[in-house]
């Protein structure tokens, strides 16, 4: 006997849900789900799962964690699962209480869909509110692992509103249902630029929301595959629903001038380039750090830092940082930039060799 698309889309719904937490609905989760289901129009729901893709405005929310490849690489196996597990659960909690459907986690990473495979009036909205609620609980979880002697971890997120494909893609043997296009691309472009503990949001997105949330003023970025600049804006917090991206306060920190002779190598397309420059540190920061160098790069450029710290007897590598702004100066370029990923323990140095600069210059 056929299914109805509900039953269809019911049936995957389960499928998803299995899989990606090893355990099944509950015969009163069942019953509600099916019910919320059967009050939707058929128009809503694909109408032929695994054959046919339709096109729809879909939100795409993107948000991977910064510093995870570090942490990997510098925490034994038990420590990385004892911090990444609890943060995915809670990650994962946050969107089904939006509504939000988990396409995929790939890696360290999770893309969200509003809008697919069921449609809402407030898509936009609650991809947001999501968003903000994710960036509130990474803050509250850095506490606690600040607490229990564990390295924090810190999200960025991207979102994008447009039209998609969405459908099934796959055989009889293995199937899942997904969103492809160009909309989907550029949210996982604007999710790279995000920097820790930052929401960035598309103009399309902005002006379907403008009135619902605060956002910083406009920014134009050039990304791969577009031939005019892309304008981003960073949401702040939504006022309505009392809510506030702690990232602020997240960033600060004492900054000291310094003069710290230091090498990096440009990153291009998540590949480390071989090549290596030299430049000097002019003042550092716990999160960041200004550079003057000779090769003037672009806003949003990334790179890989290495730079001895000689008051704490320690060379930081494995720095990732992401270039903010730029300046002409007497002696080259001079560029803000922004740490987005740091070794534990490179972290813990840095932050000691600021604070013992800082009490060496308090009268």
């Amino acid at each position: 006997m056929k299914q109805s698309p509900s039953q269809q889309v019911l049936q995957r719904i389960h499928e998803i849900i299995a899989r990606d937490t090893g355990k099944t609905l509950s015969a009163d989760g069942d019953a509600a789900l099916e019910a919320v289901l059967n009050e939707l129009s058929t128009d809503s729901l694909p109408s032929t799962l695994g054959q046919e893709f339709l096109t729809r405005e879909v939100t795409i929310l993107f948000a991977d964690l910064r510093g995870f490849t570090a942490l990997v690489a510098s925490q034994p196996a038990g420590i990385v699962m004892q911090i990444l597990n609890p943060c995915l659960i809670r990650m994962s909690e946050i969107i089904f209480k939006h509504q939000g459907t988990i396409d995929k986690f790939m890696g360290d990473s999770i893309m969200v869909l509003f809008g697919a495979p069921v449609s809402r009036k407030d898509d936009v909205r609650r991809a947001l509110a999501c968003a903000v609620d994710m960036q509130m609980t990474m803050s509250s979880l850095n506490q606690v692992h600040k607490e229990q002697g564990m390295p924090e971890l810190y999200m960025g997120i991207g979102i994008n509103t447009g039209d998609v494909l969405a459908g099934t893609l796959g055989s009889e043997r293995y199937s899942e249902y997904t969103v492809i296009g160009d909309e989907v691309n550029l949210a996982s472009r604007i999710e790279a630029f995000s920097l820790r503990g930052q929401v960035l949001i598309s103009q399309s997105t902005f002006e379907r929301c403008q009135h619902y949330v605060d956002t910083a003023d406009p920014i134009d970025i050039h990304v791969k595959g577009k031939p005019l600049p892309v304008s981003l804006r960073e949401v702040t917090g939504i006022p309505s629903l009392g809510l506030k991206v702690p990232r602020k306060e997240i960033r600060r920190s004492h900054r000291i001038e310094v003069k710290l002779p230091f090498t990096y190598q440009l990153i291009d397309n998540g590949v480390v380039m071989p090549e290596k420059r030299s430049g000097v540190v002019c003042d550092l920061g716990y999160h960041g750090a200004l550079l003057e160098m000779e090769l003037e790069l672009p806003v949003y450029a990334e790179i890989k830092l290495s730079f001895d710290l000689p008051m704490v007897e320690y060379q930081a590598r494995d720095v990732y940082a992401k270039i903010l702004s730029r300046k002409p100066s007497q002696t080259g370029i001079r560029m803000g930039s922004e740490f987005t990923s740091v070794p534990p323990e490179a972290e813990m140095k840095i932050q000691l060799f600021v604070q013992l600069l800082v009490f060496a210059a308090t009268p």
